[in-house]
């Protein structure tokens, strides 16, 4: 099973070399477009949120969003366990921000940890 991997990759360069010498740049070009679009797909996903006609990302400070965005429509804090090898050795605050949308769609949930944006779900 460890081998599919490798094998899986030769044999598709195999029936590459194969495909008759006009179907190559296709194949290649299709390839591409296929691959972009993946990873364009999973980065804009969950990584931005638009308030107005400012975008928040991941990375940006609790200070940040508020400027952006303005107050939340709720807040709601959780203290979790900070772990490292399986023991305990630490807590750390996580603040949830949601900011409803209203009928412009499903209200985002941002999460920050140490006053730094972590995720918007």
């Amino acid at each position: 099973m460890a081998d599919w991997p490798a094998a899986s990759y030769s044999s598709l360069c195999v029936k590459i070399a194969r495909l008759p010498r006009w179907e190559k740049p296709v194949f290649r070009s299709c390839l591409f477009i296929a691959l972009t679009c993946l990873f364009v797909a999973s980065v804009s996903a969950e990584d931005t949120f638009r308030c107005g006609s400012k975008i928040v990302r991941v990375g940006m400070t609790s200070a940040e969003v508020l400027k952006y965005c303005g107050q939340p429509t709720s807040k709601e804090v959780e203290e979790q366990d900070v772990r490292s090898g399986g023991r305990v050795v630490g807590k750390t605050q996580v603040n949830r921000w949601t900011y409803s949308r209203g009928s412009v769609g499903k209200p985002k949930v941002l999460e920050f940890d140490q006053d730094k944006l972590l995720s918007i779900k």
